[in-house]
């Protein structure tokens, strides 16, 4: 089981009250529920290894410098030209702090923590799903994943639906079903209609349905280029000039929209504990931040 952690936390953020505080005040939603979060994947889906996969660059550059509108609505502050560090995104003022609590406690639990510098974690996602030996749970709220589905391989995406209580299971056939497209194709999908929640623009006049029917009458992007070029197409004129002129974007969104999958990833154990890797280190967090009954629970369905 790969989790998308900042999609999870993300989520935990907005569904559990900003009440929930540690002892001095401090906000914890996001780190309960993602506890919470982890603790019922678990019991549910009982996975032998998980691997909470991490944002180390959430705006890459080398995505940025071949579509320079990417997550550019999401920056809080530019890193300085030839900084090593990455773009600061913009999340809520009561969110940022959580972020390192949640990376103190799932180290210190043992649970698997993976990402690499200039990579996003759906990078790190499709890396670990690529050398994956046997079946692959990815969970996440982020569409873009879908290009990973693969039955063959035994890869499906949990797309939660309320909580992670509720999940989409999201395999070939649904993604058949509601966008006529298999894993691969999603991404062509994707970057046709464009994307305004990652700054993708897509073909202007494209949008997922007719992106689809293209899709389903010439393969691919190629064959969609091709057919633009093939004056005997039947590709309306409206879309073909449509196609003609996003040609400069067609030719380096694919590059953006695909995920990664050759990511330099440390080695790490996957599997999942049973006990906490540091218990001392465990309980001063959990005292520290008031954890309580979502750190319980967790512990509770890993020693099952």
């Amino acid at each position: 089981m790969l989790l998308d952690t900042a999609s999870l936390y993300f989520r935990a953020y907005f569904g559990v009250p900003e009440s929930v505080r540690a002892p001095d005040g401090t906000p914890v939603n996001a780190v309960r529920g993602l506890l919470d979060f982890i603790a019922r994947l678990v019991q549910d889906h009982h996975p032998d290894d998980l691997v909470a996969c991490m944002d180390f660059d959430w705006r890459p550059q080398w995505r940025v410098d071949l579509i320079p509108s990417y997550k550019a609505h999401r920056v809080a502050e530019e890193a300085p030209e030839g900084s090593p560090e990455p773009d600061e995104e913009e999340i809520p003022d009561t969110l940022s702090p959580q972020v390192p609590v949640i990376e103190d406690v799932l180290d210190a639990l043992g649970i698997a923590r993976i990402g690499a510098a200039g990579y996003e974690a759906d990078d790190i996602i499709g890396t670990l799903a690529g050398r994956a030996r046997g079946p692959v749970d990815i969970v996440t709220g982020d569409r873009d994943l879908f290009q990973l589905v693969d039955d063959r391989r035994g890869i499906r995406i949990l797309y939660p639906l309320k909580g992670v209580g509720t999940l989409q299971v999201t395999d070939e056939a649904l993604l058949r079903e509601k966008y006529g497209v298999d894993g691969p194709g999603y991404v062509d999908l994707a970057l046709l209609r464009g994307d305004p929640s990652d700054g993708l623009p897509g073909v202007p006049g494209i949008g997922e349905k007719t992106a689809a029917k293209l899709l389903d009458a010439y393969g691919d992007l190629a064959g969609i280029i091709a057919a633009a070029d093939d004056p005997s197409s039947k590709v309306t004129p409206a879309q073909r000039k449509r196609l003609v002129e996003a040609r400069p974007y067609l030719a380096v969104a694919p590059t953006v929209v695909k995920v990664a999958t050759d990511v330099p990833v440390p080695d790490t154990d996957p599997a999942l504990p049973s006990e906490p890797a540091d218990p001392e280190r465990l309980d001063a967090l959990a005292t520290q931040w008031g954890l309580g009954g979502s750190l319980h629970r967790l512990l509770l369905t890993l020693q099952r």
